[in-house]
């Protein structure tokens, strides 16, 4: 089976088991499921987070959940060759809700989430794809998670280059 195959017999196990009333989260998973998230670069928080939207909003949808882990499992392999890191972004360090760069309400903060999601930096309490991130990529061209993910990996540290390119998108 390829790793996106699993990953999404696994999301879709682990919906059926949240359907039935599963909430405690090492009760979603097998060893061997913990041992796949881990070759992928994911937290099994993380992994649950979308499980959990799609079970109560529809949205967003595995294939939205496969795409972002895509990007994740990527730059897991390629620029961090593999090796988790030991960071976490927690909530005190997250820009506030309406903190502004270059006159992008939330851009801070999605930027920071983004950028750790990429490198699997997220405290398990933070979701990169929340509903306010979804609600700012709507806002901004209807930006699919994943692609947004990526141009932050594409234009690295250069914030300029995103704000020019999110600019570009709601045209």
């Amino acid at each position: 089976m390829t790793w996106n195959d699993y990953f999404l017999t696994l999301f879709d196990s682990c919906c059926a088991s949240y359907q039935r009333g599963t909430r405690e989260e090492r009760a979603f998973y097998t060893g061997e499921d913990l041992a796949f998230l881990a070759t992928i670069g994911y937290q099994p928080r993380e992994f649950l987070d979308f499980v959990e939207d799609f079970c109560d909003e529809a949205i967003p949808t595995p294939s939205t959940a496969l795409l972002v882990a895509a990007v994740r499992r990527d730059y897991f392999l390629t620029v961090q060759k593999g090796v988790t890191s030991s960071h976490l972004l927690t909530r005190d360090d997250l820009p506030s809700f309406g903190q502004v760069l270059e006159g992008i309400a939330y851009l801070p903060r999605i930027l920071a989430k983004a950028r750790a999601k990429l490198r699997g930096e997220l405290d398990p309490d933070i979701m990169f794809g929340c509903g306010g991130d979804r609600n700012f990529l709507r806002k901004h061209g209807t930006i699919p998670p994943a692609d947004f993910l990526r141009h932050v990996w594409a234009v690295g540290d250069n914030d300029a280059k995103l704000v020019t390119w999110l600019n570009a998108q709601a045209t």
